[in-house]
């Protein structure tokens, strides 16, 4: 009797269970972004939740909690219930900090369900326009002859554009010094002063500089050339095949979400990424629309994390 009485429990339960997963969602959905408003992180998220929220029939709701490299937001989704109302936005920096940061408080590839992949993003080396070279070949003579090493600028210490400078000396054998900044910005602004010779960044944070002629590409970090910059050569095209560096968006889910809840999402936010407009917006930030299943994106993402975390300790890269 005892067993029977189980049974059913067990059955409702299960019943209930599958109902509740049916008619998901039936509230709003809020994507974190633990980022400030107006950052890559930010732009994409709201790229995505406002087609999303339409196609699931639901308010979609971007929130920026910024602090921490990313931290402090990911930490409140990596403890939210696991229910598909509460969703991560971030970027490749989410595969990093782990590296950076010994004492994290959540393990980013296991408490939280890689959902789907976004964007990809390649790095891009810049330059001033009155910089006394005009592209790589040009630059590492230049900066051979440079008795300090040459100076390359980056949005902070432990960033991916710190870390592909430090690959450029490995590669080119050019004495480079790290100066980092406070963000990309700022970084920026002495790169087109020409107060520093060069940086790396995400195509997306410079694409309208170099359009308008504040900052010249000398080439990107990507396996093939940029549809939006068909005339700047690939770093392997020039000889270093290494040169395979990218940043990337994506939407993760805690720990534990039902599978079908993921599926869901995943679909979703897989065709919005290829639907003309979207592919059209990602495309002219100078993005390439990915739209994976989880199993991909979990793949991509631990790869990721391998190869920024080799390249961290390579260089011993330390935060203070």
């Amino acid at each position: 009797m005892k067993k029977t009485t189980l049974l059913k429990m067990a059955a409702v339960f299960l019943s209930t269970t599958a109902i509740a997963h049916a008619q998901y969602p039936d509230q709003p959905i809020r994507i974190i972004a633990p980022f400030a408003a107006g950052g890559s992180v930010d732009i994409v998220a709201r790229m995505v939740g406002d087609p999303l929220g339409k196609a699931l029939g639901t308010p979609v709701v971007v929130e920026n909690k910024s602090g921490a490299s990313g931290m402090i937001g990911t930490q409140q989704v990596a403890s939210a219930k696991p229910d598909g109302y509460t969703l991560l936005a971030n970027s490749s920096i989410h595969v990093i900090v782990p590296s950076l940061y010994p004492k994290i408080t959540y393990d980013a590839l296991n408490d939280l369900q890689p959902v789907s992949q976004i964007t990809l993003v390649p790095l891009v080396l810049v330059a001033s326009p009155s910089a006394p070279f005009k592209d790589v070949k040009e630059m590492i003579a230049w900066g051979k002859q440079q008795a300090s090493g040459m100076s390359y600028a980056s949005a902070g210490n432990g960033s991916t554009p710190h870390l592909a400078g430090e690959m450029l000396g490995e590669a080119t054998g050019v004495s480079v010094v790290h100066v980092p900044y406070k963000g990309s910005g700022a970084a920026m602004l002495d790169v087109m002063g020409n107060q520093v010779p060069v940086m790396f960044d995400a195509l997306t944070a410079v694409m309208s500089h170099i359009q308008g002629g504040k900052l010249k590409a000398l080439a990107v970090a990507s396996p093939q050339r940029v549809p939006t910059l068909p005339d700047v050569p690939t770093f392997a095209e020039l000889g270093y095949p290494q040169f395979d560096l990218s940043t990337w968006h994506g939407i993760w889910a805690p720990k534990n979400t039902p599978k079908e809840i993921v599926d869901k999402l995943s679909g979703e936010l897989a065709r919005i990424s290829h639907e003309p407009d979207m592919r059209k917006r990602i495309e002219d930030l100078g993005g390439q629309p990915v739209g994976n299943s989880p199993e991909e994106f979990d793949a991509f993402a631990r790869s990721e994390h391998k190869k920024w975390g080799d390249m961290i300790k390579r260089f011993n890269v330390v935060l203070e």
